[in-house]
């Protein structure tokens, strides 16, 4: 059998590899040089911002630095700290000095109570914004405020309403003869109020991309459950919840991220007390109290909590055949 190559494809087969002998990221720069120029800004932001901080972080999480053996190259100090392995991890994770359990179950709570009624109200919200509804544009944007405002003016606001004498909740209460309550002391009373404010910030934005997410649902699905005689709950089981699969997924996952490092909140409302704290103000505290390898560990235990989460979080949609 007699095979016919024309003289470009051979030109094309006997084309030396390399080209020159140039390598394949010179070849990139030369063929996207204007992609490379666009990204690259954002590149360096990220190794300032992120990745050397990061390397930073961890290297003092294996030292035993603290605001007086740390130097400081900008006055001359000597950095005087030595390398110490895992010892503030082991001395953390077995409780030695610091209630890092503690403070793990309590920032679990936390995270579970705001991610779980953020999403429950942000989807009652949207489904009553994804209806024909008179002044729903109106609504769309009183809803959306709370996300628009500034995290640390709204904990700013919300302090003076939780106020224990003259705040406006207490005053409510104090009207329909109920006794007051320290919203904002050393109580499980201030856990509850935190909760609420991060609720009140993070619904916006449940609701917001849950609603984005109903309205590419084809409306065609819903005529089709209504003609076989699905009731409303069958319709939001089998049409809603599984068309916002993806949706769910993206914003949950986000959501846990950021609730897990919520620091405003809880910091500005109730300066962390006892009963608030959580793994990112405890390591705050650490931090401003001098122990900088001690801060270090916890955020370098912060990271590595919320890797395994998303990894086991995606292990899980995959599992049940979502592709993300």
């Amino acid at each position: 059998m007699t095979s016919i190559t024309s003289p470009a494809s051979r030109a094309v087969l006997h084309r030396p590899a390399g080209r020159g002998g140039r390598s394949w990221l010179r070849r990139s720069w030369d063929r996207h040089w204007y992609a490379w120029a666009m990204i690259a800004p954002v590149v360096l932001v990220l190794v300032v911002l992120v990745l050397y901080p990061l390397i930073e972080g961890i290297r003092l999480s294996l030292t035993d630095a603290t605001v007086r053996n740390l130097g400081n190259p900008l006055f001359g100090q000597p950095d005087r700290s030595v390398g110490v392995g895992v010892r503030n991890y082991l001395d953390i994770l077995t409780g030695s000095g610091t209630p890092f359990w503690t403070v793990l179950v309590r920032t679990m709570i936390w995270t579970g109570s705001c991610v779980l009624l953020h999403y429950t109200l942000g989807m009652g919200l949207a489904m009553m914004l994804n209806r024909p509804l008179r002044g729903r544009s109106v609504y769309r944007i009183l809803l959306i405020l709370p996300w628009a405002v500034p995290a640390f003016v709204s904990a700013f606001a919300w302090r003076f309403l939780f106020n224990g004498n003259d705040g406006m909740i207490n005053r409510a209460m104090g009207l329909v003869g109920l006794d007051p309550i320290d919203w904002l002391g050393p109580s499980n009373w201030a856990l509850v109020a935190v909760i609420a404010v991060n609720v009140w910030l993070g619904v916006p934005f449940m609701m917001v991309a849950l609603l984005g997410g109903m309205q590419t649902i084809p409306p065609e699905l819903y005529e089709a459950a209504e003609v076989d005689g699905a009731s409303a709950w069958q319709q939001f089981t089998n049409v809603t919840l599984p068309g916002l699969r993806s949706v769910s997924a993206t914003v949950i996952l986000l959501g846990v991220i950021w609730t897990f490092n919520m620091f405003p909140v809880i910091f500005l409302l109730t300066r962390s007390n006892d009963y608030t704290q959580i793994l990112v103000t405890f390591s705050y505290n650490l931090f401003y109290n001098g122990q900088i390898a001690r801060a270090a560990t916890y955020g370098v235990l912060i990271l590595s909590l919320l890797l395994v989460f998303a990894s086991a979080y995606r292990r899980m949609l995959r599992a049940q055949g979502e592709v993300w």
